[in-house]
């Protein structure tokens, strides 16, 4: 183990994972002084390496379409999503052949393993959270209550939004409140005639353009790093060669570099954070060198972990010692528990009608979004489920493909533009629940040594129920639009496979019973952050990314004055 040189491994502050909170953590840390060390244990990876961003669908091999042999051989896991590894994407995904996890109950853990991470590849859709979210858990009495409220975070929401770039339409609905937007990406013909149908119908259900992390309008005194306005290519998991949407390679690691303080270690695999007990504090990270095998330690006087909800569980929980013989600061026992995430794999399709003259300019990222309207007050309450399910859809024109058409005939249809389809899907709320859980299983070593995870996790009879109704909303809402050729699914999903996972290091306001305060702060190792979404207290309806990083930025700033009182 390489322990020399002490001082050359010394930082100010280590953050652990450089995706969408690490990246945030870092330049906020970079920002007010601190050098920092951004440990990731991929491959590096800078602004511009994306191989297939410029690439149509036929200079892709196989169409775009990864062959039944090759996810059979290295993606037996994810293969049960069926749409999610393609030719475009999978260089930004893990082969579960070279990273198999184990499963009491299924659960889908999709990872990518690189300087940048999941922010390449996200969805972009960011919703405030509201006091609907942060106080439900106390009035219902479920899990723990949150330590904080709206108005603790709103004014990290504006800070966040302003710098990430956040297009948007104002609605004044409070369960998901407005922020500081750029213009939206406006709703097309059908859209538009979708929103005002379903307002007539039912006043309540809002379609509201997707409030997304791409740029609509690009201003370089704000959006700093590798940046420029969105160019509607709508090829954004690819990685985007104009920076247009907000990623930890385009915006947050440029700006913590030009201030000098930042330092990337990539192939950097945490091992554990270091804890010493004379001190009650950490005293610095071990990693595995992913290329040499050797092991290494740094240095801090405080660490972010951004591994991920489940890496950063990980990590914790693989960091025993004589105090924590359980994990870092688990004497709560909640390290790993709670687990949560979206449940979707629910929602409808249908014809739109009336619109054949009118078509629409380029392929824009986002679509509609219907937030959450079931359970707000004593009028909207349901009686045999808690909480609430959002939309995410959009309509389109096909191809005209007649069945019967061949030769000459199937030329000239396939070259005319087809009807109007609508497709949305909807997104439920797992509640929190103890035996929904992850954990290590230390007889059973990685390539690389460490312990195995296992999940065990489902989705219970609360969202089971939530289930029908959000398939049913969906359908009034169709029908109200004069939608022909309606159909539905539900198709129940496992944790994970909305890419939102959650928990598993939750805060709250007693140690016992939670892992962190409300400055996202362990309760018991005073100088370790967790502000991924191993935070979560709850899981709400809305993507959860936006939150993360308002709580970053809130959770560096209190370091810091921390520090400067000489408290940290």
């Amino acid at each position: 183990m390489s322990i020399n040189n002490s001082e050359k491994n010394t930082y100010d502050a280590i953050v652990i994972g450089s995706g969408i909170s690490g990246g945030y953590a870092a330049m906020e840390l970079c920002s007010k002084g601190y050098k920092t060390l951004v440990l990731e244990r991929g491959r590096m990876v800078t602004h511009g390496e994306y191989p297939t961003a410029n690439k149509d669908i036929w200079e892709l091999p196989s169409q775009n379409v990864v062959s039944h042999e090759e996810k059979e051989k290295d993606y037996f896991q994810q293969k049960r999503l069926g749409w999610w590894v393609n030719q475009d994407n999978k260089h930004w995904i893990n082969k579960d052949s070279d990273y198999s996890y184990d499963e009491v109950k299924r659960f889908d853990w999709i990872r990518g393993h690189h300087v940048g991470g999941r922010s390449i590849m996200w969805g972009r859709h960011c919703y405030r959270w509201s006091d609907l979210d942060f106080e439900a858990n106390k009035k219902e009495g479920i899990g723990v209550d949150w330590p904080i409220r709206y108005k603790d975070i709103a004014p990290w929401y504006d800070k966040v939004e302003t710098f990430v770039g956040v297009s948007g339409q104002a609605e004044g609905l409070a369960q998901i409140p407005d922020g500081k937007f750029l213009k939206p990406f406006p709703l097309n013909c059908a859209e538009q005639y979708f929103r005002e149908e379903v307002s007539k119908a039912y006043p309540e259900r809002v379609v509201t353009p997707g409030r997304v992390a791409n740029l609509s309008e690009y201003k370089p005194e704000v959006h700093k790093g590798y940046r420029s306005q969105c160019q509607n290519r709508n090829r954004c998991w690819r990685g985007c060669p104009f920076g247009a949407y907000f990623s930890s390679v385009s915006a947050t690691l440029p700006v913590a570099e030009e201030t000098g303080n930042l330092t990337i270690r990539s192939n950097s695999i945490v091992s554990e954070i270091v804890y010493d007990k004379i001190s009650k504090k950490a005293s610095g990270v071990k990693i595995i060198d992913a290329e040499t095998k050797e092991e290494i330690i740094f240095f801090s006087r405080i660490i972010f972990c951004n591994a991920s909800t489940i890496g950063t569980t990980a990590i914790l929980l693989n960091s025993r010692s004589e105090t924590f013989p359980n994990g870092l600061g688990n004497g709560s026992g909640e390290l790993g528990h709670n687990l949560m995430d979206h449940h979707y794999g629910m929602g409808v399709r249908g014809k739109i009608s009336g619109f054949e003259d009118k078509y629409y300019k380029g392929r824009k990222p986002v679509g509609f979004y219907i937030p959450r309207f079931t359970n707000i007050n004593e009028k909207t309450k349901k009686e045999t489920y808690l909480r609430g399910f959002g939309y995410q859809g959009g309509i389109s024109r096909v191809t005209n493909n007649p069945e019967d058409a061949y030769g000459e005939e199937l030329k000239d249809a396939i070259l005319k533009p087809g009807p109007y389809w609508l497709n949305m899907t909807a997104f439920g709320e797992i509640l929190p629940n103890h035996e929904n859980k992850m954990f290590l299983n230390f007889e059973k070593k990685d390539k690389y040594g460490m312990p195995t995870i296992t999940f065990d996790a489902e989705l219970r009879e609360n969202e089971l129920e939530m289930r029908k109704d959000a398939v049913k909303c969906a359908i009034e809402m169709l029908e109200a639009a004069g939608c022909e050729n309606i159909s539905s699914y539900n198709s129940e999903t496992a944790p994970g496979a909305c890419i939102h996972e959650m928990g598993t290091a939750r805060m709250g306001n007693d140690p016992k019973t939670s892992v962190l305060n409300k400055w996202n702060q362990m309760h018991e190792v005073s100088n370790v952050f967790v502000t991924d979404g191993a935070c979560m207290t709850s899981s709400g309806t809305q993507n959860p990314s936006i939150t993360y990083l308002a709580l970053t930025a809130r959770a560096v700033d209190y370091a810091d004055k921390q520090i400067k009182e000489g408290k940290l």
